[in-house]
């Protein structure tokens, strides 16, 4: 691996580890909303902040991109994710 590699990944390694100050304040919303509430689906996150679930949607995946939240299936209802903060 040379130098230039090392330094893409550790380029891409902080990018992944953004700040939440820096997020769009849809993401700011969903990342409070699991912090206070703990491990929801994307449908009890759009109750709960009262956005649409589009904009659910794409938070949660914002919030992934940058590993601030983890994902599995749910075992009420394997149709759907459960999401909490990824610590």
């Amino acid at each position: 691996m040379s130098a230039t590699d090392q330094d893409h990944d550790i380029d891409e390694e902080a990018d992944r580890h953004v700040s939440i100050s820096e997020l769009s304040p849809s993401a700011k919303l969903v990342y409070k909303v699991l912090e206070y509430e703990g491990s929801m689906t994307q449908e009890e996150i759009a109750s709960e902040s009262r956005l649409c679930s589009r904009t659910v949607r794409y938070a949660l995946g914002k919030l992934d991109e940058h590993d601030l939240v983890a994902s599995r299936v749910s075992l009420e209802d394997a149709r759907k994710s459960k999401y909490w903060i990824d610590e």
